[in-house]
């Protein structure tokens, strides 16, 4: 795997997970962990750093190309 693969499979997988956290809170999805219910800010502050690196990966993507 060179690293242009790498870094489209890495961007697709942050974005999946973005993706999900936006869907949890669009639909009210509630986790829960054990006893412990994990709270929508979670999510939020998941969405920040999941999109994030998404986007950062896809303009190395688009750097290598």
């Amino acid at each position: 795997m060179n690293t242009k693969d790498y870094l489209i499979v890495s961007t697709i997988i942050f974005a999946v997970v973005a993706v999900m956290h936006l869907l949890r809170l669009v639909l009210g999805w509630s986790v829960v962990l054990g006893m412990t219910s994990v709270p929508f800010w979670v999510s939020l502050l998941a969405i920040l750093v999941f999109a994030s690196l998404a986007i950062w990966g896809l303009s190395l993507v688009r750097r290598i190309s």
